[in-house]
C-alpha cells in the first residue's frame, strides 16, 4: 500500500513538473528592463504600509504595495521619479538613475492628519484601477476605532459590515459571502489555513488584534495561488517589521486582557510575541452555587513570529500560533482549539523574479467529557494538514506581470473516538481517512493602455483519497478579470472565474458549532463546484475624497450539498448516507458610498440578494432558500473626530431574518402531540437590527513618554433590541397546545477597556 501510494504521489508531481518549462519561461525579450524593489514602512513604528501608491511621474504609471508592504516595478533603463504616498503620511519623491540600487526600501513620515476609515486602507483610486472585483482591505488601525462588544476587538465582526457579507448567527464569528456557507470560506493567517477562527462558540475571533497588521477579504475571483472554497478567502497578516527598539501594546478589559511584546536581535532580525485570556473563570470563586464554583470557562491565545533577514535577497519566517477554548463544569467538559504553523523562505532571485517557498502545519482538535456516576466517557476529533508550496513573482514588462506556483497538501481527518471507562464496553472508533490535494496555476496581468488592463490564469487541481479508499478528482480552474477606465475618476470592471471544494462541514446547524465535522470529497461525494460571474460600475468623487460603487454577481453552483431530514451527523460511520446533492444559484447586488476623508468619514452600503437550492431528496425536490439568505442589508458606519483626544464611532445594522422551518400543525398518537413541519425554510425568522456605539479617549495624544495609554467606552446594542438567536417550541402542559418563544442572547452591554502601548 505504500508503494502504491507513493508512486500515485510521485506521479502527479511527474506530471506538474512537466507544466514547470512553461511556468519558467523567461522572456528575455525584455532583457533591458530594470525592476526597482523594494519595502515601504512606516518610519516611526516600522510597520509595513499596505496598498501604498508608487506612481512615476514620467509615464504616469505606477503600482501598490502588497500585504507585505513590497513593491516591484519593472521599468526600461532610464531617468525616473518615483512619488511614494499613503493616506495619512507624507509624499515622497525618489529620483531613479540607471546607476541606482534596485532595491529602494522607503519609509514614509506621518502627518498626523489621519482620518481613519473602515477599508480605506489602500491607494486612493484603487477601487477604479484594481482588476479584482469584490477586493476588501482593513487595517487594524481601522478596525480598532469600531464598537467591539465586551471591549474585545474583532476583525470578523467587522467583515460582516461590509457588502456581501453576513453574520451566521447573533455576533457570531462566523460569516457568510453573498449565500454561501461558512465551510465555503477559506481564511488563513500567514498562507496557514484556519478551520475554526472562532472563540467561545463565536462570540470572539481568533485573531489577536495586536498582532494583526491587516486583512484582506476576496469575495468573489480569488489569487490564484489559493484555491478549494467556492465563496470567499480571507488572508490575515502579522506584524512584519524590524523594531528600533522592544516595545509593546495591550489592553485591559472587563472579561479579557491582552499584552503584544516585539524587539530586535541585532541588526537583521525581528521577533515579536502576542498572547490574550479571558478570566471570566476567576470570578467563579465567588459564586454561591458549589458546583459553579468548580466550572471552567476561558480561551487563551498565543502568538509568535521570528524574521531574520540574511540579506537583501533572503528572509526567512517563521510563524506559530495556538489557541484553546475551555468550559466545563462538573457534570463534564468541552474544549477545541487550534494550532498553526509555518516556515517560510523569501528569496530575490533578479531583479525580475521573486520566490517565495514555504512549509505550513494546522491541526484543529475538539472533544467532549463527562464523569457521571463513575462513568468516564471521552470523544475526540479533529482535522491535520500538512502543506508544501513554492509561489513565483515574476514582473517583466507592463504586458508580462506573471505569477506562479505549485503546492501539495496532506489532510488527515479524525472523526472521532469514544472511549468509555466505567461502562465494560469497548471503545467506539470511526477509521481515520486521509487525503491529497495539489494545485498549479499560472496567471498573468497585462495593461494595453492607460484605459484598458486585464488579468487571466489558469489553476489546476487534484484530490486523491488514500488508504483504504482511494479515489481520484481534478479540475481546471479558469479565471478573468478586466477594467476599463473611463477617465481618473470612473471605470467598470467584469470578472469570471471557476472554482472547486473538495472538504466540506457536516453542520445541519445554521449556528454552528465546534463540534462540526469535516469530510472531504470520495466516491459517493463529488466535490462542489462554481461559477461566479460579476461586474460593476466605480465612481470616486472630490478628489477621490467619495467613492461610489454597485456591483452585481451571480453564481452557478454544482454538486452543493445538504443533509436529509432528521439527518445524524455525529459519529456516523457513514456521513455519506446522510448527504444529498445538488444544483444552487445565488445572486445580488451590492451598493456602496464611501467618505473617506475629513472630520466625518464612514460608509453606507446596501444588499439586495437571493440563494436557493436545488436538490432532489430534499423538500420534495423543490427549490428552497439558502441557510444564509438574506434579502436585505444595510450597513451604516460613522467616525467623527472632535480631536486628537476624542472621535466618536457608530454602527447601525439592518438584516432580513435568515430562512427557518416552522411546525405548521401537529397530529395525535393517543395522548402524545408530534408536530407537522413546513417545507424546508419556508419562513423567516424576525429581522435583525443594531446599533453600537463607541467613544475614544487619548488623554495624551502628543505625549513623548514610553507609556501611552487611552480609553475605549463602547456600547453594543444601544437602543437593547432583542434580535433572535434562535426559535423554540413549546407545550402548554395543561391545554397541549404548543407555542414558539425566541431566544435572545443580549440585551445593551457596555464595556470599558484601556489600551496602551510602549
Amino acid at each position: 500500500m505504500i508503494s502504491k501510494t507513493r508512486f500515485l504521489v510521485t506521479n502527479y508531481f511527474k506530471k506538474s513538473i512537466v507544466l514547470l518549462p512553461f511556468l519558467l519561461v523567461p522572456l528575455f525579450s525584455f532583457s533591458q528592463m530594470r525592476t526597482i524593489q523594494g519595502i515601504i514602512t512606516d518610519a516611526g513604528s516600522g510597520e509595513k504600509l499596505i496598498g501604498a501608491t508608487v506612481y512615476i511621474l514620467e509615464t504616469k504609471g505606477g503600482t501598490v504595495s502588497d500585504e507585505k508592504g513590497h513593491y516591484s516595478l519593472a521599468l526600461p533603463s532610464g531617468n525616473y521619479t518615483l512619488r511614494f504616498s499613503y493616506v495619512g503620511y507624507d509624499n515622497k519623491e525618489l529620483k531613479i538613475t540607471p546607476q541606482s540600487p534596485l532595491t529602494q526600501n522607503i519609509q514614509l513620515q506621518s502627518n498626523g492628519l489621519l482620518q481613519e476609515v473602515v477599508v480605506s486602507t489602500q491607494k486612493k483610486d484603487n477601487n477604479i484601477t484594481n482588476l479584482t472585483m469584490g477586493v476588501e482591505k482593513l487595517s487594524i488601525k481601522e478596525i480598532r476605532l469600531l464598537p467591539a462588544i465586551m471591549g474585545e476587538v474583532d476583525i470578523l465582526k467587522t467583515l460582516q459590515l461590509l457588502p456581501g457579507v453576513q453574520s451566521t448567527s447573533e455576533i457570531s464569528s462566523g460569516f457568510s459571502v453573498r449565500g454561501g456557507s461558512p465551510d465555503q470560506n477559506l481564511i488563513v493567517l500567514d498562507n496557514t489555513t484556519v478551520y475554526n477562527p472562532s472563540h467561545q462558540m463565536g462570540f470572539f475571533s481568533a485573531f489577536n488584534n495586536d498582532i494583526i497588521s491587516g486583512i484582506e477579504l476576496y469575495k468573489g475571483h480569488f489569487p490564484f495561488r489559493h484555491g478549494g472554497r467556492l465563496s470567499s478567502l480571507l488572508e490575515v497578516n502579522t506584524r512584519d517589521e524590524i523594531p528600533a527598539k522592544i516595545s509593546g501594546t495591550g489592553g485591559i478589559g472587563l472579561i479579557s486582557s491582552r499584552l503584544m511584546v516585539e524587539g530586535p536581535l541585532g541588526e537583521k532580525t525581528s521577533w515579536v510575541v502576542a498572547g490574550r485570556r479571558t478570566y471570566a473563570d476567576l470570578f467563579l470563586v465567588f459564586a454561591s452555587d458549589k458546583d459553579l464554583r468548580k466550572a471552567t470557562l476561558y480561551f487563551y491565545d498565543l502568538n509568535g513570529k521570528l524574521t531574520h533577514r540574511f540579506s537583501e535577497k533572503d528572509k526567512l519566517e517563521w510563524n506559530i500560533y495556538n489557541g484553546l477554548d475551555n468550559m466545563g463544569a462538573v457534570v463534564g467538559n468541552f474544549d477545541y482549539g487550534n494550532t498553526a504553523s509555518s516556515l517560510t523562505w523569501n528569496h530575490v532571485f533578479s531583479p525580475t523574479l521573486f520566490g517565495k517557498f514555504s512549509a505550513h502545519f494546522t491541526d484543529y482538535h475538539y472533544g467532549l467529557a463527562s464523569n457521571l456516576n463513575g462513568m468516564d466517557v471521552s470523544w475526540k476529533s479533529g482535522i491535520r494538514d500538512g502543506v508544501l508550496r513554492a509561489d513565483f513573482h515574476q514582473p517583466i514588462h507592463a504586458l508580462w506581470d506573471v505569477s506562479y506556483g505549485i503546492s501539495g497538501t496532506h489532510h488527515s481527518f479524525n472523526p472521532g473516538k469514544v472511549t468509555m471507562k466505567g461502562l465494560n464496553l469497548a471503545d467506539y472508533l470511526i477509521p481515520n481517512s486521509e487525503a491529497l490535494e495539489y494545485g498549479v496555476y499560472l496567471s498573468n496581468e497585462q495593461k494595453f493602455t492607460d484605459q484598458l488592463a486585464v488579468k487571466y490564469g489558469l489553476r489546476f487541481s487534484a484530490f486523491q483519497n488514500i488508504g483504504k479508499i482511494r479515489h481520484t478528482y481534478t479540475a481546471w480552474e479558469p479565471g478573468l478579470g478586466a477594467v476599463y477606465k473611463f477617465a481618473d475618476y470612473s471605470s467598470v470592471k467584469a470578472n469570471y472565474s471557476h472554482n472547486t471544494q473538495y472538504m466540506q462541514l457536516a453542520n445541519n446547524s445554521a449556528s454552528g458549532s465546534p463540534l462540526d465535522v469535516w469530510f472531504s470529497a470520495g466516491p459517493e461525494i463529488k466535490p462542489q463546484e462554481v461559477n461566479m460571474y460579476s461586474a460593476g460600475y466605480f465612481h470616486n468623487f472630490k478628489e477621490n475624497t467619495y467613492e461610489a460603487s454597485m456591483e452585481l454577481y451571480y453564481k452557478d453552483l454544482k454538486n452543493v450539498i445538504d443533509f436529509r431530514e432528521h439527518s445524524d451527523l455525529l459519529m456516523n460511520q457513514h456521513l455519506e448516507e446522510e448527504v444529498r446533492t445538488g444544483t444552487g444559484k445565488a445572486y445580488g447586488i451590492e451598493w456602496m458610498l464611501r467618505k473617506n476623508a475629513g472630520k466625518l468619514t464612514g460608509f453606507v452600503n446596501y444588499t439586495l440578494s437571493r440563494s436557493e437550492r436545488t436538490i432532489p431528496e430534499v423538500n420534495n425536490g423543490k427549490t428552497y432558500l439558502a441557510p444564509f439568505d438574506k434579502t436585505h442589508a444595510i450597513n451604516i458606519v460613522a467616525t467623527y473626530n472632535f480631536s486628537k483626544k476624542i472621535n466618536f464611532s457608530a454602527i447601525w445594522t439592518f438584516a432580513s431574518g435568515t430562512p427557518t422551518t416552522y411546525p405548521t400543525g401537529r397530529f395525535a398518537v393517543g395522548n402524545e402531540y408530534f408536530p407537522i413541519y413546513s417545507g424546508r425554510n419556508e419562513y423567516r425568522k424576525p429581522h435583525y437590527d443594531r446599533l453600537d456605539v463607541s467613544l475614544n479617549y487619548i488623554p495624551h495624544p502628543d505625549s513623548k513618554r514610553w507609556w501611552k495609554g487611552e480609553w475605549n467606552f463602547s456600547l453594543y446594542n444601544a437602543y437593547n433590541r432583542k434580535n433572535p438567536w434562535t426559535i423554540i417550541y413549546q407545550q402548554n402542559e395543561d391545554t397541549g397546545i404548543p407555542y414558539a418563544e425566541m431566544v435572545y442572547l443580549f440585551g445593551i452591554v457596555p464595556s470599558v477597556t484601556y489600551n496602551f502601548k510602549f
